[in-house]
This record gives C-alpha cells, sequence and structure tokens, in this order.
C-alpha cells in the first residue's frame, strides 16, 4: 500500500479539553509502504499541574514536563508533519477530538483527512482476541511494548499494530473485501480507502483464492479437511492388560511429557473409570488437585469407545475447561493411545452460526446501527479461520451478542434439503462428526437438553463422564427452570412484528403473499401486537413496582431486589392489575398466533419452491415458534404455580423502570435426574475435586438422585504435601461476621489485609460471599494504600471480564491483591509465585434470603430433615472447599490461607470444613502474633 499514515497518540491530563486538559506529551509515527519512515515526538507544558492519578498512569511527572514547549509553539510542526497523511490512533475519537480542540484555541485547524481507528480494526481483522487494550494485543502478538502508556511508546506500538492490520487485510480473499467494503460504510474508519485498491489489485488472482478458501454464494469460508473414515481394526490390547505400561517410565504417558512424574492417584482414577464403564455402575470419584484427573478419565474413555465401538460423551459445565479439553489434553492423549482417535465438540444450536441467515442479514445493511455493521465485519473475517462456527469463540460487542440471535441456528427456521448451506452448516457438521466421534465433548446444559427432547441432538450413547459435577444439579435446576425478562419479550415481539421489513415475520408473511398475489388477512395479527407490546411494557413496569414496595424483597449480591411470589395467593390491587394485565396479553398473543399462523398455512401451501422463499418462509416459522413459546413462559410464570417450583421476581432498583427478570426453578431435580438420566444410562461417572463433605459422598448422592443405583465411590488424594506446603492460619482478634455493624467489619479486615502483604510482599487473593462487602472493603484497602505501592484489582470495581482482572494480577509486581467472589473461587490457576497468599473472609454459606435456596429449606423442613446440617452446610464446605483449592496448584507451591471467620473454630460444624480438607496444618491467635510465628515459611518460598 502507498498511502501515507500517520499514527498519533497524545497523554493528556484529562479527558475534556473543555473542562481545562491538556496534553503533556505527542508522539507521532509516519507509516508508508508498511513501513515506519518517520518520528515525531515531545513532552508538552500543559501550564498546570500533572494530576497525581495521571503521573501514577503515565510515568509523566512536572519536572518531565518542565521546560518543555508550550503547544502553540509544536502545533505548526505538528502539523507539517502530518501533511497528506491519513491519521490513524487506537480509539480515534479521542485523540482527534483532543488534537482539534487544543489547534482550536491556537486558531489552527485540523486538515481535513482520512481517518483509522486501531481498536475497530483490531476488533474486525482480529475477531476472537481476548481484549482490544493496546498493551493486552501488543501482547497477545508477540511485540515488544517498553512503557505502556507514554505517548512515544504508544505512537510506535499502534503503528506496529496497524502495519500487522494491513497485511492481514491484504490477505482476505476478494469476495470478503467485496463484501467487507459494503458492511464498513456504517464504521468509523474510512476502509474504503484501504479496500478499494486491494479490490481492484486481486480482480486478477481470484483463482488464488478458490485454492486457499472454500468460496461459496460470495461468502469465503474456511476450507474444511474432507472427514477420513477409519478403517482400522480394534486389535490393540485392552486397557487392562497396557495400565501398568501406559505409566512405565518409558511407556506412552512418559514420553509426551517432558517431566515426567509418576501419579498414583492418576493411575488409580483410570482404573476406576475404566471398571465402571465395564461393570455398567455409576461412580463417583472426586480426585484432589494435582491428581491429573482429565487425562485419567480421557485415556479410559478412549479405549473403552475405540474397542466396544460406543461413543463416550464427556460433559463440562465451563467454556474454559472445554477450551482446555480441545486445545491441550485431547492432543496429549491422540499421542499416547496406539489407535486413531476420533473427538467431536457439540453445543447447544444457538451457538453456532447459521451461515444461510447471516447471508441474509448481509443483503440487508440499511438500518443497521454501528454494533450491527462491526458485528457483521467481525463475522466475514472469523469465516476465514473458524473450524466450528461456534459464538463463544468470538469477542463481541454489548450490541453484538444482542444481533447473534439473528443469525445462529435454530431449529424452526432450519430449512433442510432446501437450504443451500446444508452441507457447510457448522451445526450439522458438528452433528455429523459426533455421530462418528469416540469421544464426544458437550457441555452440561446440552446432555440435560437430551433428556426432555423427543429428538435427540446428542447421538445415541449409554456411558459418560461428567466432569466438575458438583454444578451438575445446579446446572439441572436451571435447565427446567424458566425464565422471562422485558428485554427477551421485546425480541419476541421484535421478530415477529419488527417495523423494518427486513425482519418482521408479519412483513416478510405480506411480502410472500403480494408474490403469489395472495391477499393475506393480517389486520387482526397487526392490532393485536400493538396490545401486546403495549401490556408488555405496562406488565413488567407494574412488577418493578411491586417487587421494590413488596415486604419481604431481599437483595442480591449484584445488588438487585428479589421477591418470591406464589401467583394466586398475592394481594393488593397492584397485583390484581398484574394478574389481569397478563391474561389480557395471553388473549392478545393467542389473536397474533391464531391470525398469523392462518397466513403462514395459506403461504406455504402455495409458495413458490425457490430458496428465496422458503428461506423467508423458514424464519418466519421460527419467529412465529418463539413468539408463541414467550406467550406460552409469561403463561407458566405468571397464570400457573406448581408446588414443586419457586417463582421469584428480580429488578434493577436503579435501572429502567422496565428492568425487571421472572424466574421459575424447580426446588428439587434428584428425582427428575434419576428417572429421566441416570436410568437410561449404562454408566456415568461423575468427577470433581470437591464431591465429599467430611469425606462422605452421601450429600452428592441425595442431591443427584443416585441414592437407589448402588453407586461407586473413590476419593483420590492429591499428590500435594499439604503438611509441608500450606498452613491455614485463624486470627483471633477480628470482630464476629455476624455482628450487627459491617461497616466495623469491613474497616478491621481491610486494616488486616493491607498488614498481611505489607509483611508477606506477595499476591494474595481475598474471597468473598458478598459484592457489596468487597466494595467497601477494597475501598477501605484502597485508603491505605495512598502511596500505590499495593497493586489493588477488585471483581466489578476494576473494568473488564473475569480473564482480564486475572491477567492485570498476573502482571503486576510483587504487592498486588485480587478481591473476587462468585466465579473467583474456582476455576482459576495461579501456580507458584502468581498467589502466595489466600484469605477467605467467611465462610461461604449461601444467603438463606436467595429464593431457591430458602425454598429448599424449607422443602427439607417439611420433610423432617435438618435444613443446616442437610443442605446448607454441605454446600457451603463444598465451596470452601473450591476456595482453599485456589492456592496450592502444583508439587513446587507454597501459601498460607488466613480465615477471617472465627465461626470455624467456635462452633461444632466449623470442624466440617477443617476435617473436609487436606491435612494441612492450622494455626490460631492474633493476627500479628501469626504472621511474626509465620514469617519462616513465607522466607523458605523466596
Amino acid at each position: 500500500m502507498s498511502q501515507s499514515f500517520v499514527v498519533i497518540d497524545l497523554e493528556t491530563t484529562g479527558n475534556s479539553p473543555d473542562q481545562g486538559a491538556r496534553m503533556i506529551q505527542i508522539g507521532a509515527v509516519k507509516v508508508e509502504g508498511c513501513t515506519i519512515t518517520d518520528r515525531f515526538s515531545t513532552f508538552v507544558d500543559p501550564c498546570c499541574s500533572i494530576p497525581p492519578f495521571i503521573t501514577e498512569l503515565t510515568g509523566i511527572t512536572d519536572k518531565d514536563v518542565e521546560g518543555a514547549p508550550v503547544f502553540r509553539e509544536i502545533a505548526t510542526d505538528l502539523l507539517a508533519f502530518m501533511e497528506g497523511s491519513s491519521l490513524v490512533a487506537h480509539n480515534v475519537p479521542f485523540d482527534k477530538g483532543f488534537l482539534e480542540a487544543q489547534l482550536e484555541t491556537e486558531g489552527l485547524r485540523l486538515p481535513k483527512c482520512c481517518q483509522f481507528d486501531t481498536v475497530e480494526l483490531s476488533r474486525v481483522l482480529l475477531p476472537t482476541q481476548e481484549s482490544y487494550k493496546l498493551s493486552e494485543l501488543s501482547s497477545s502478538l508477540d511485540m515488544d511494548h517498553d512503557q505502556p502508556h507514554r505517548a512515544d511508546s504508544d505512537a510506535e506500538i499502534t503503528a506496529e499494530l496497524f502495519i500487522k492490520l494491513l497485511h492481514k487485510l491484504e490477505r482476505l480473499p476478494l469476495v470478503t473485501l467485496q463484501s467487507l467494503e459494503q458492511v464498513a460504510k456504517g464504521l468509523k474508519s474510512d476502509w474504503d480507502v484501504l479496500t478499494r485498491p486491494l479490490i481492484q489489485k486481486k480482480w486478477m488472482k481470484v483463482d488464488e483464492d478458490e485454492k486457499e478458501y472454500d468460496l461459496f454464494r460470495q461468502l469465503a469460508l474456511k476450507r474444511v479437511a474432507e472427514e477420513e473414515e477409519n478403517s482400522e481394526s480394534s486389535d490393540h490390547k485392552p486397557f487392562v492388560e497396557v495400565e501398568d505400561e501406559l505409566f512405565s517410565s518409558s511407556g506412552a504417558i512418559a514420553r509426551v511429557f517432558d517431566s515426567f512424574e509418576d501419579r498414583p492417584g492418576q493411575k488409580q482414577m483410570m482404573k476406576e473409570v475404566y471398571a465402571a464403564f465395564e461393570e455398567h455402575a455409576h461412580a463417583l470419584i472426586e480426585a484432589g488437585t494435582g491428581t491429573g484427573k482429565t487425562l485419567a478419565y480421557l485415556v479410559p474413555s478412549a479405549y473403552f469407545a475405540y474397542s466396544q465401538k460406543k461413543p463416550v460423551v464427556l460433559s463440562t459445565y465451563t467454556i474454559p475447561l472445554q477450551e482446555q479439553l480441545l486445545q491441550r489434553d485431547l492432543r496429549l492423549l491422540a499421542s499416547i493411545v496406539p489407535f486413531p482417535l476420533r473427538t467431536a465438540v457439540l453445543k447447544g444450536r444457538s451457538h453456532y452460526l447459521d451461515l444461510r441467515k447471516f447471508e441474509q442479514a448481509l443483503q440487508q445493511l440499511e438500518n443497521d446501527s454501528y454494533d450491527v455493521c462491526l458485528t457483521k465485519a467481525q463475522l466475514l473475517v472469523w469465516l476465514l479461520e473458524t473450524d466450528y462456527g461456534d459464538v463463544e469463540e468470538l469477542n463481541l460487542t454489548t450490541g453484538g451478542r444482542s444481533f447473534w440471535p439473528m443469525v445462529q441456528s435454530d431449529p424452526e427456521s432450519d430449512l433442510g434439503k432446501y437450504n443451500p448451506w446444508f452441507s457447510r452448516c457448522f451445526y450439522h457438521r458438528s452433528r455429523r462428526q459426533a455421530k462418528k466421534a469416540d469421544l464426544i465433548i458437550t457441555n452440561h446444559a446440552l446432555l440435560l437438553t437430551d433428556v426432555v427432547q423427543t429428538h435427540s441432538i446428542l447421538p445415541s450413547y449409554s456411558h459418560a463422564v461428567i466432569d466438575e459435577a458438583h454444578h451438575f444439579q445446579e446446572a439441572a435446576s436451571a435447565y427446567f427452570g424458566l425464565t422471562a425478562s422485558f428485554l427477551s419479550v421485546s425480541f419476541a415481539i421484535q421478530r415477529i412484528g419488527d417495523d423494518h421489513h427486513e425482519y418482521g415475520a408479519i412483513a416478510r408473511l405480506e411480502a410472500l403473499g403480494e408474490q403469489m398475489k395472495q391477499p393475506l388477512a393480517l389486520s387482526d395479527a397487526k392490532e393485536g401486537l400493538a396490545r401486546f407490546r403495549e401490556d408488555t411494557d405496562e406488565l413488567f413496569r407494574m412488577i418493578h413496582v411491586f417487587a421494590l414496595d413488596a415486604q419481604g424483597s431481599n437483595a442480591t449480591d449484584v445488588g438487585r431486589i428479589s421477591y418470591v411470589y406464589k401467583s394466586f395467593s398475592e394481594e393488593g390491587s397492584l397485583w390484581q392489575a398484574i394478574l389481569e394485565c397478563a391474561m389480557r396479553l395471553q388473549l392478545h398473543g393467542e389473536q397474533v398466533l391464531t391470525t398469523v399462523k392462518a397466513a403462514y398455512q395459506v403461504v406455504e401451501e402455495k409458495v413458490e419452491e425457490d430458496y428465496e422463499s422458503r428461506s423467508l418462509l423458514a424464519d418466519t416459522q421460527g419467529a412465529i415458534a418463539a413468539f408463541e413459546e414467550t406467550v406460552q413462559l409469561l403463561y407458566e410464570l405468571l397464570l400457573e404455580y406448581d408446588d414443586n417450583y419457586v417463582y421469584w421476581i428480580e429488578v434493577e432498583p436503579k435501572g429502567a423502570k422496565n428492568a425487571t427478570y421472572l424466574y421459575a426453578k424447580p426446588i428439587e431435580v434428584s428425582e427428575r435426574l434419576a428417572d429421566q438420566f441416570f436410568a437410561k444410562k449404562k454408566s456415568v461417572v461423575l468427577t470433581s475435586a470437591t464431591l465429599t463433605v467430611n469425606q462422605s459422598f452421601d450429600y452428592q448422592i441425595d442431591r443427584l438422585g443416585l441414592v437407589d443405583f448402588g453407586v461407586k465411590t473413590k476419593q483420590i488424594e492429591s499428590p500435594f504435601s499439604y503438611e509441608q506446603q500450606a498452613k491455614l492460619l485463624i486470627p483471633h482478634d477480628i470482630p464476629d461476621v455476624r455482628g450487627p455493624d459491617d461497616e466495623l467489619f469491613a474497616q478491621d479486615i481491610a486494616i488486616k489485609i493491607w498488614r498481611i502483604t505489607e509483611v508477606m510482599q506477595r499476591k494474595a487473593l481475598v474471597l468473598f460471599t458478598s459484592y457489596d462487602m468487597l466494595k467497601k472493603v477494597f475501598y477501605y484497602v484502597k485508603d491505605l494504600n495512598d502511596e500505590g505501592k499495593l497493586a489493588l484489582i477488585g471483581q466489578g470495581v476494576t473494568s473488564g471480564s473475569r480473564m482480564r482482572l486475572l491477567k492485570l494480577f498476573k502482571q503486576a509486581e510483587q504487592r498486588a491483591v485480587l478481591f473476587g467472589t462468585n466465579s473467583f473461587w474456582e476455576g482459576i490457576d495461579l501456580p507458584g509465585n502468581e498467589l502466595e497468599c489466600l484469605i477467605i473472609v467467611r465462610l461461604p454459606f449461601a444467603p438463606p434470603n436467595l429464593p431457591l435456596n430458602r425454598a429448599q429449606m424449607e422443602r427439607a423442613k417439611a420433610e423432617g430433615k435438618n435444613p443446616f446440617t442437610d443442605l446448607a452446610l454441605p454446600q457451603a464446605v463444598i465451596r470452601f472447599k473450591q476456595g482453599f483449592g485456589r492456592l496450592i496448584r502444583t508439587k513446587g507451591d507454597r501459601g498460607l490461607i488466613f480465615v477471617f471467620d472465627r465461626r470455624i473454630v467456635t462452633t461444632r460444624y466449623g470442624r466440617t470444613f477443617i476435617d473436609s480438607l487436606p491435612e494441612v496444618p492450622v494455626h490460631e491467635g492474633k493476627l500479628e502474633r501469626l504472621l511474626e510465628d509465620h514469617l519462616d515459611f513465607r522466607e523458605e518460598q523466596s
């Protein structure tokens, strides 16, 4: 590319020049022909003091800018440097806007020029990146970024990023560039300046694209290798004959690891899994941290599936574990087993992109928002890279996630043989692969979908491994439950009657009717839908008011207000108005459905067999089905009541007046799991690092419905030496967590967290059970951290996803504290010096006011059980064990665990928590004494 670009970055005293913010450093880099040719950088005297937080962020002090030129002295030089070039920046609206404002104060103007935002370009051309922050992009792309938040360094790295993006753009095939040029008209950057010359250049080289990509109907896809049939016979030795050989110092497992460690627990677990499969038994296996649990179930599963010619399904709860299986463990497995192994991944249908719908969406650009244009552009590039078409691979904006349902796969709009994309369909390809696979990886939700659906998504199977099994009951409760919100109902309304011609089912029917010269009576549907839309808004507004005013409402840990209701037992005129409104919704909903279904039937009988008409018809059917499901859902949530379910409302007290959510979940799922799942399978192995309470599996056996199955159980101890690697320290001088003064408790533990990090000089993870308490403690510690010596990262306080917070924590220097709740109790891996101190603020009892928990407690009490010892305590112990497991991740790890909840030693039940842990030394005393006595333990880690 021969164009000239100037990449600019500014450091400023604030965000708004209108409020007095000024530049303190300018960095500019010229790029010509994809090469850096010139540089311009200088400090700028802002004629004011630099705020401390800016100095902390950038490292630029008042001394650095002392004697530097003021902006007017270098403005003309900067403009001369930029002359004739396009402007590039990482977040161009900010840098360009700030520069224009500063120039204006000097009576100067920025010449009109093309602009390119490397945030936007990165989102489109690198659609699977975890983050689009400059520092994280540079790290991910192996670019050396010496001084983040310094204008000269940031401009340099942005220029390097821009060059990489230009090279990526050049490699795109012609059809993708043509589509991108159209979609990108709704974006911020001047994409056509980049794409037009490339399109002209590539006209003569289309045949090269055809070799590299699968070109079909003006879309380019990654070329997928032909699926090979496995013709090898199964004459290898069975697992029972090779298990000892596998683990020998020269065996297959030793060969795939650089440093092989003999793991008796892993070998023992392999035998247990294979024995359960052979004996057609269900089994619960608790495998301590470090056992090598994943490989311990993969190897016997592979041998069993291959030798028996029966698939084994492997189910996980979280996406990270699924990704680990795909990216690491299955590759290791293929190196270990002496036979070809076929694996497949299958998720719920909504995970997959529907190519027919996406093709159609690309033809409808007129009313697209910025986020929709951006998402379409991302998808165009992603199609060149993806094997699975799974949305989880993408990093979509919030608006992009709202658009995804318009292009996701669903059964109602499946065209089948009429779909020209059928052979390339991601969902159907995954199903075809699953039918041929030995091992099928899925998730708990899809596993449970197959429990109740007439037409199975998964191939027929009789053997399964459920990893992260401590979440299986929770997943079942969520799956068998119901949920609706104002947004979900509004989306169903939009699909059936959106004002835009291209999306509304009613509009589609009218278009088809006109094509066939067949008038359709749809006025009743339009009228009914208008009333349905009005009543929906009124209904959710009234429910919002009702929940906020109702006695017995409770605050959730994410700041919502929740209220448990029994539809026909609630009193008051407002609730009666809610029920009347819900009944009107049913009436109007039925009116819409009756009219639309009748019109659909007329059209279906007479529609042409051409692809376009069938496509419109399929999307219409999908929209009708979604609307019908929504109408039924509202009926079940508001106009029906089942004693076996708990119903509740959640509202955002500071959100929109209709920011309201309705939930219903079964109080118990054990009978359904027993009858509909376990009774229909020959062998299901459930495994996790945390299944026992006080060395007993009874709690899980009861909750999962396994009481009558003669289930096998086995505890595999961790290979770690907790006696030498960890100490559990319980300070005496901490206020009672059950005390009346939360502020006093928060202040006290903030001081103690500060003191622990000050003495240990190591990284600490602090686990909370309440987001509200986390915030209080975070800000108290922040007040103590006035010199900024301690890096503080707080879930819900520091912006970003869990992955980003973990990355910040890992990148921090020696002293850093990560404050987490909920998701941070499990599934995070911080080995070695990434984590050497764990602080558990309180024992993780679920709040008694959570609707499902409270209903389960009441049910347990009614059945003559003890709600505390039979339910609350086991749940808390399992959560506690998960939190405890964050500290010691390898044989070389050492660390201290502080528990700030004295109930662990002052109550009878507290002993259950300690007895459920591995053998770990426990010490009590005042905090200062504990730190003094165990400082030597910390020193040994140095």
